[in-house]
């Protein structure tokens, strides 16, 4: 009887249809299923059927938890909860039942319920020159350590260096140094500069002088200021006798804002000058001191193409002696970049009132950078 039932059975293919609905089932699932088929009859004792899972199913939706991702590990099981990261070669799953899981990223995968916005990379920036504006002497960084240091103060660093050989070898070069603050109704301004120059290694020039000056603007048009100076001319002759000199001036005045805009700045003003003037040559020392009075004029342009400029000049006039004198300084400065400045100074003085200082003119092209 079983004979004749198998044999209707295979017939009428009931068996293949069996078969395909076992494949069917256990398409894509995640785990070995072994599946045995009592035959009935002598010749077929069984049937064991192996499916492996090639590709990971959808999760199944559960009401209320469709918000929840999946741990899936490599023999099917799987766990609810939330995807935490992947350190490394390491899955982080914080489940629902059994907390925060740590598992290798080779035995287990990650089923998200939402996927992740897609994350578009940001261009870098083209001509960036971080590394190269990050060296430790580069004027960038110089700046901004001088800026952190003196904090509200503006100041300006530069220097002009020339080397010459012909028939003799020249050497002259300048360093000079700024510092200037203002407030609503007051202004402060510290200069510094050192020239040295030598002709076939015999100094010519070597002088420092330092200035500093106090303005203060009242409500009105009128203002007083105080100025002080300092000369130091280390090499210094007169009729080819060393005459090395320390020169101390004090400038007291009062004057009146002629233009006082954003972009142009004009002021004109008398005041009384001390000269203090100590002679130290190898062999005698002399001091001399006295008064002279004077007349200024001072201009500051702020000019198109980011160019300034700045002039000062002086006339002095001894009423007790009945001499002259003459002073100015003008400088022109134009910004290469936020730091770096370009810039020219021509300066004059002569017939001053002590005639045991120097006289000269002076033209410099100064290269330096802000702060």
């Amino acid at each position: 009887m079983p004979k004749i039932f198998l044999k209707q059975f295979r017939r009428r293919g009931v068996l293949r249809e069996v078969i395909s609905r076992i494949f069917r089932a256990c398409r894509g699932r995640a785990r070995v299923v072994g599946l045995t088929i009592l035959i009935f009859g002598g010749p077929v004792a069984g049937l064991s059927v192996a499916a492996a899972d090639t590709t990971k199913a959808a999760p199944a939706t559960t009401p209320g938890k469709t918000d929840l991702d999946e741990l899936v590990y490599g023999d099917g099981d799987h766990v609810r909860g939330h995807f935490v990261k992947r350190d490394g070669d390491t899955i982080v799953f914080k489940s629902e039942r059994f907390g925060l899981l740590r598992v290798p990223a080779a035995s287990a995968e990650v089923i998200l319920a939402k996927m992740p916005p897609p994350t578009v990379a940001k261009p870098e920036p083209r001509g960036e020159k971080t590394e190269i504006w990050a060296w430790p002497f580069s004027p960038v960084t110089m700046a901004k350590a001088l800026k952190d240091f003196f904090g509200s103060w503006h100041g300006k660093f530069a220097v002009s260096t020339e080397l010459l050989t012909d028939t003799t070898d020249h050497d002259n070069s300048t360093a000079q140094a700024e510092l200037d603050r203002k407030w609503k109704s007051d202004e402060i301004k510290l200069d510094a500069r050192y020239d040295f120059a030598s002709t076939d290694h015999v100094t010519s020039t070597d002088m420092l002088k330092a200035d500093g000056s106090w303005r203060h603007d009242f409500p009105s048009q009128f203002f007083t200021t105080y100025r002080s100076s300092l000369e130091w001319n280390r090499d210094f002759y007169i009729n080819n006798v060393p005459a090395d000199y320390v020169l101390l001036q004090q400038e007291i005045g009062a004057g009146l804002n002629l233009v006082n805009t954003e972009k142009i700045k004009l002021r004109a003003g008398v005041s009384e000058n001390i000269f203090g003037l100590w002679v130290t040559p190898p062999t005698t020392r002399a001091q001399n001191t006295h008064t002279v009075e004077s007349a200024f004029f001072e201009a500051e342009a702020k000019l198109p193409w980011r160019i300034s400029a700045t002039d000062r000049s002086v006339f002095y006039y001894s009423i007790a002696r009945q001499t002259e004198g003459w002073e100015n300084h003008f400088e022109i400065d134009k910004k290469l970049t936020e730091t770096l400045t370009m810039g020219v100074v021509h300066e004059v003085r002569t017939n001053d009132p002590d005639v045991r200082v120097s006289e000269y003119r002076r033209l410099k092209f100064l290269f330096g950078f802000d702060f």
